[in-house]
């Protein structure tokens, strides 16, 4: 009976990776955590799931699975701004480069954002001491979370160079913030998800307006393609 078990489990899980795995392409927000969640899960690895066998590469995908719900909540919030004429451009690669960038966003007013959504544990709060940012409950230590946004800071640099304008960055939180709270360090902000649409018309209020809009969504959408899976 056991080796029937292990056999039937064997064969779903290679079924699974082989219609749903690491071939099969996908694209808009959350495509590439998701891409790599299902990376993650060989055919080995759903069989010691399956079994009930707990493995870092099944948890490492739940967390990028995680974070591609995150980024696909936030595009959803999102919607009321297309509706005003916002252009999001999810997950786009970056040509040549390991970082993609997770959310493009342009105003009608012709600014760009570089938005990163992060989807993390609502328990553990963020604060932000010497230039870094660090999270943490108040019964222990806080961590240093900096690094963990090098990928917003080095997306917005490509952005900066392949569209000739000077983005901001905004990582938008998930979990650890509250509504109207506010952080900013090493030229980033953090704001929470709820709030996204908020802050992002009361910062383009402030700039003048320009004629650029649509190319700068035209030239956006050519050299920053879409995230293909792996």
């Amino acid at each position: 009976m056991r080796t029937l078990l292990l056999l039937g489990a064997a064969v779903a899980a290679y079924g699974w990776w082989r219609y749903r795995g690491p071939g099969r392409q996908i694209t808009g927000a959350g495509a590439s955590a998701a891409a790599r969640a299902r990376q993650l899960r060989t055919p080995l690895v759903r069989l010691a799931t399956a079994l009930g066998i707990h493995t870092q590469a099944e948890a490492d995908a739940k967390n990028w699975e995680r974070g591609a719900e995150g980024e696909r909540l936030v595009f959803k919030l999102l919607q009321d701004l297309v509706r005003e004429g916002w252009v999001f451009l999810p997950d786009r690669a970056i040509p040549g480069k390991r970082t993609n960038i997770d959310l493009l966003a342009i105003s009608p007013r012709g600014w760009v954002y570089v938005l990163d959504p992060k989807s993390w544990d609502a328990s553990r709060r963020l604060v932000v001491r010497g230039g870094r940012l660090y999270r943490g409950r108040p019964s222990e230590r806080l961590q240093d979370v900096t690094d963990w946004l090098g990928g917003l800071q080095r997306g917005t640099r490509a952005v900066e160079t392949l569209l000739g304008v000077r983005p901001e960055a905004i990582a938008v939180m998930d979990g650890p913030m509250r509504s109207g709270e506010r952080l900013q360090f090493q030229g980033l902000r953090l704001v929470p998800a709820v709030d996204i649409c908020a802050v992002l018309r009361a910062t383009d209020r402030k700039k003048l307006h320009t004629n650029r809009a649509a190319r700068l969504a035209d030239t956006a959408a050519r050299v920053l393609p879409p995230y293909l899976g792996d």
